[in-house]
Formats: C-alpha cells, sequence, structure tokens
C-alpha cells in the first residue's frame, strides 16, 4: 500500500468511526491531548519501570517496545473515550457541528501516530510528499483544531431555561 493511502487511512478512520458511532469528537480530541502528554511526560519512566520487570528487554530491543508503549499512552484515552461516549451526539445538527472536531482528531491524530509507527512503515510516509505539506500545515491543523474543538464544546453547554430562575424561589401562599 502506498504511503499516502496510509497516511489517508490513518486519517480518515477515526473521523469516520466517530461520526458512525455518533462520538463527541470534542472530547475525543482532548484526550488525544492527554495521551500527547502522557507521551511525554510518562513513556520514559513507564518504559524504566517495564525495563526493571523483564529483563530479557535489553537482549529483545525494547527500543521499539518503547514506542509500543508510547503508541498505547497516546492511543489509550482516546480508545476508552470513544467506547464511553458512543452516542452521545444526538441530532442532526450536532452531528454536522461535530464533523470539524472529528476532523482534528483524524489530523492530529496523524501527526502524532506517524511518528510512532514501526521504522519501516513510518519512514515511507515521512518520505512521502503528502506528509511534508502535512507537516508544513502541523501548525494550522493543531491551532485551527484546538479553536474549533473550544468553539463547539463552548456550542454545547446546557441551555437554561426561563424557568431556571423560579426554582430557587419558594413560592409564597
Amino acid at each position: 500500500m502506498s504511503p499516502e493511502i496510509t497516511l489517508a487511512l490513518i486519517v480518515i478512520l477515526p473521523v469516520v468511526l466517530l461520526l458512525g458511532l455518533r462520538v463527541n469528537a470534542t472530547l475525543v480530541f482532548l484526550s488525544l491531548c492527554l495521551g500527547d502528554v502522557l507521551v511525554q511526560f510518562v513513556a520514559s519512566d513507564a518504559n524504566d519501570f517495564i525495563g526493571l520487570l523483564s529483563s530479557s528487554n535489553a537482549h529483545t530491543g525494547f527500543a521499539n517496545g518503547n514506542n509500543n508503549l508510547k503508541l498505547i499512552l497516546l492511543l489509550l484515552p482516546v480508545v476508552l473515550t470513544t467506547i464511553f461516549m458512543i452516542r452521545t451526539v444526538r441530532g442532526h445538527t450536532r452531528l454536522l457541528l461535530n464533523v470539524l472536531p472529528a476532523a482534528g482528531v483524524g489530523l492530529l491524530g496523524g501527526l502524532l501516530v506517524v511518528p510512532l509507527l514501526p521504522p519501516g512503515l513510518a519512514h515511507n510516509i515521512v518520505a512521502s510528499n503528502l506528509w511534508s505539506q502535512a507537516q508544513k500545515a502541523q501548525d494550522l491543523i493543531v491551532g485551527g483544531s484546538a479553536l474549533v474543538c473550544l468553539l463547539v464544546l463552548w456550542l454545547q453547554r446546557p441551555k437554561t431555561g426561563h424557568d431556571e430562575g423560579k426554582r430557587g424561589k419558594k413560592h409564597k401562599g
């Protein structure tokens, strides 16, 4: 499979899943950001801990296992959020509003996942022209997706009804 098709699948598959399962993509985007924080701050210590538990890691080339661990730390919050948030987007308007955050999840996910893939596959994708274009646009992808997700999150806050003020008042009678 060509690297461009592989990269396209990495980006499009989350979008299709989130929209098909009616998952709130904004929360998945935030989970992906959390996964990246885990990769940055926890992966090294987790790798050391796993190395202590298994003495055979030194002989089996655990450097690739480190990328596997990073991939798990990156995607575990995303997978769990997706599972727990299935069918939380109701109505056609909210589903349409969910398209942009879902695209943000796919694009940011692609930028974060590709470097953690097995070396041969990652090298093929990174060497492609499409990856080069994605890297040039990464600031726009991250910033634009974050802004869109925040706007969608703010738009999804619960509506307060006009009866809200009457709840706290006691009727005199």
